[in-house]
């Protein structure tokens, strides 16, 4: 049998090819990315910064700890805090009397209360715990990066390149899966009379299997070897790449653990005799006869099985649709959601994919002979048309729906941030300072804070909110979606909630911790917001959100005086329609297009090995075809005419398909955006949309055109 299967190798390799190629860089893609999350998962201790020479630091709490339920027993919860609290007075006199105690410059050394949030300390940490006890924090060794200025800003950074790499490393998974299976289907679609001939010789159907089996493990041990070291190569390409976009911090690096290679090695393996089960299993089962027979007719291009799974992803993608937007919309609007559904249904489309091949391509009514020929071919062999309409409607739908999610969630941030404020003039920029109203004028400022609140005795949530300056200057130019109660009647004993809030009627009392951790307070609902696309509210005032500055400052009236006054504030400042567009620009942040794009390449690559591979192969066997149409009286060029038009038929069939799957989530979606009271602004990509459909139809037309010119010399 291993006769028959390196035979079999060397004598088709053009076939095997686009799988080689799609599972090597499969392969070397996931061990780029695997490298890049290991990274990311071991970054590298940084030494301190701010207290560096200090072998002790006594911070301030910085963490607020509550007790809830889990089961029948109580355990701590920590929240952190927007900033430290300050060292108590008492404390500071206590450390200085005894040992020496220094401070650092700069703005993140003192708390709005004046005090220090942190100190350094020359004394032995064990005399230095004894004393501070549980009125502080005692750091010592790595642990004194706590202190520093953003200590959590590398980690937050972190963990955006954890979800791209893992989002670029499941798209690159089920695309190569994708792209390897149906090319190992169509290979041996295209293999019956091989197999009806190896039948009628003596082999059983498990000898037809293993060989099928045999062929996928050494191209994945071929592919994957090859995969691994272009993983090695493209690894440090990806960290350049991602800190020259802005994703991952300067120090960021990868290589050293060898688990990535293991991983991407083993996965591209798995894939490729993934790829080979289902074919070698219908390969196994057709009989000598039936295979002789059929070797040049479509029939049967929808098994049982299949039919089953594509019909249970489809139901499953659309019920997982349905369900989120009946439980919960607001998952609607976030990248998890729109990457992962789209995916099930992609699979369950493309699977059914040879029933709506026919109905489709009978449906045009093309002119001339070369038209009739064009739709009854395409109409015929359903499987050629279906293999090529599936890497075309992967790509058409990850980009009608993934930059059109993006687009549309981005657009209602920003249409729902315009229409929620009534000024003529925004300042932004952090720590702004005050502004005296001209006559005529109305300023607001606000500032970001937080907010800690129980939600039922199992969790503390924390909420971002808005501190006001003056709430009645807020009131006349806020926007607000109010559910219920008034804006108007904020006030220091009171706070404006949105719907997430467990409390949310206006009247009732909501215990809160403020941001620095003091508390609890009990506030009355003085209003309720709609959700929204997730940034209304809470509002409280200034006096419960301690430390809080100003950045951000809404003014109307007033003409060129409040324009000079606002410029006083040292901030930026814009027109409330420039502001809104600077700030949630169509578009999206750079580093999100750069993820998206990331994404989006990877889809398209495979596309095009797909597309070649099959067209390749597919053309290359119709010489007895083309050399009858030769016969009939057909010319060269009324021949490629036809198998150019069969291939642009099919992609135009994928790009179709692709935009159903775009049109159910963005459907999805702004139903879920209606449900929460945000403004609708789908928008669909048709620049990016139409760029990968255009570039799947020159490829497809170029190799489809090749093999036949070749044919026809």
């Amino acid at each position: 049998m291993l006769t028959v299967v390196l035979s079999g190798l060397r004598a088709r390799w053009a076939s095997f090819l686009g799988g080689f190629v799609a599972l090597a860089l499969g392969v070397g893609l996931l061990a780029t990315m695997s490298l890049g999350l290991s990274a990311a998962f071991h970054a590298p201790e940084r030494s301190p910064q701010r207290f560096a020479s200090s072998a002790v630091v006594v911070q301030g709490q910085d963490r607020l700890t509550l007790d809830v339920r889990r089961g029948p027993e109580t355990v701590s919860v920590a929240q952190r805090l927007d900033r430290p609290q300050p060292v108590d007075k008492e404390l500071l006199r206590e450390l200085r009397a005894r040992w020496t105690v220094t401070t650092s410059g700069g703005p993140d050394t003192a708390t709005p209360s004046g005090g220090p949030d942190a100190v350094g300390v020359d004394a032995p940490a064990a005399e230095v715990r004894a004393l501070v006890g549980d009125r502080a924090q005692v750091l010592t060794g790595d642990e004194r990066r706590r202190a520093d200025p953003d200590a959590d800003r590398d980690a937050d950074a972190l963990v955006g390149v954890n979800a791209l790499l893992g989002t670029s490393g499941g798209v690159t998974a089920f695309v190569s899966v994708f792209v390897v299976a149906s090319t190992f289907a169509f290979a041996v679609a295209l293999r019956r009379r091989e197999f009806g001939l190896l039948r009628t010789a003596g082999a059983t159907p498990g000898q037809i299997r293993r060989i099928l089996l045999a062929e996928a493990t050494a191209l994945g041990v071929l592919a994957s070897a090859a995969g691994c070291a272009l993983g090695a190569l493209g690894a440090p390409v990806l960290a350049r790449t991602l800190v020259d976009g802005g994703l991952a911090p300067e120090w960021f690096t990868v290589g050293g653990p060898a688990w990535p290679f293991h991983a991407a090695f083993w996965t591209g393996v798995t894939v490729a005799l993934a790829g080979a089960v289902a074919a070698s299993r219908r390969a196994g089962k057709v009989g000598p006869t039936a295979a002789l027979r059929e070797a040049d007719v479509d029939a049967d291009t929808l098994p049982l099985g299949r039919a089953l799974l594509g019909t249970g992803l489809l139901l499953a993608g659309l019920g997982l649709l349905v369900w989120t937007y009946a439980t919960d919309p607001s998952a609607l609007l976030k990248r998890k959601t729109y990457t992962i559904l789209p995916m099930l249904l992609i699979t369950g489309i493309a699977l059914l994919s040879p029933l709506l091949v026919r109905p489709v391509a009978r449906l045009l009514r093309l002119r001339g002979a070369v038209g009739t020929l064009v739709r009854e071919n395409s109409a015929a062999s359903v499987r050629r048309t279906a293999a090529v309409a599936a890497p075309v409607l992967v790509t058409v739908a990850l980009a009608g729906t993934l930059f059109g999610s993006a687009t549309s969630v981005t657009r209602a941030k920003g249409v729902e941030a315009r229409e929620q404020t009534a000024a003529q003039y925004v300042v932004t920029g952090p720590a702004l300072r005050p502004v005296t109203a001209p006559a005529g004028a109305v300023v607001s400022p606000t500032g970001p804070t937080s907010v800690f609140v129980r939600d039922g005795d199992a969790a503390v949530v924390k909420y971002g909110a808005r501190a006001v300056t003056d709430p009645a200057a807020f009131a006349e130019l806020a926007r607000l979606p109010v559910v219920a109660g008034d804006p108007r009647d904020l006030d220091d004993r009171s706070i404006v909630v949105n719907e997430e809030f467990e409390r949310r009627r206006v009247g009732e009392t909501v215990e809160v911790w403020r941001a620095d951790g003091t508390g609890p307070v009990r506030l009355r609902v003085a209003a309720v917001l709609a959700l929204g696309t997730g940034d209304n509210g809470p509002y409280v005032t200034r006096a419960n959100a301690p430390g809080s500055a100003p950045d951000r400052i809404d003014a109307r009236g007033g003409g060129t005086a409040t324009v000079r006054a606002l410029e006083a504030s040292g901030g930026t400042v814009r027109t409330a329609d420039a502001w809104a567009d600077a700030e949630r620009p169509p578009s999206g942040s750079p580093q999100a297009r750069l993820g998206m794009v990331l994404v989006l390449g990877i889809a398209l690559v495979y596309t095009v090995i797909g597309l070649a591979n099959t067209l390749l192969m597919a053309t290359s066997v119709r010489g007895g075809e083309l050399a009858s149409l030769r016969l009939a009286g057909a010319t060269r060029a009324q021949i490629l005419r036809v198998v150019t038009g069969e291939a642009t038929l099919a992609v135009a069939i994928g790009t179709l398909l692709g935009l159903a799957v775009t049109a159910l989530v963005l459907g999805a979606l702004g139903a879920g955006l209606a449900a929460l009271s945000a403004p609708l602004a789908l928008a669909l990509p048709w620049a990016t949309v139409g760029t990968a459909a255009g570039v799947c139809a020159m490829v497809a037309i170029a190799a489809s055109a090749l093999p036949a010119w070749r044919l026809t010399r």
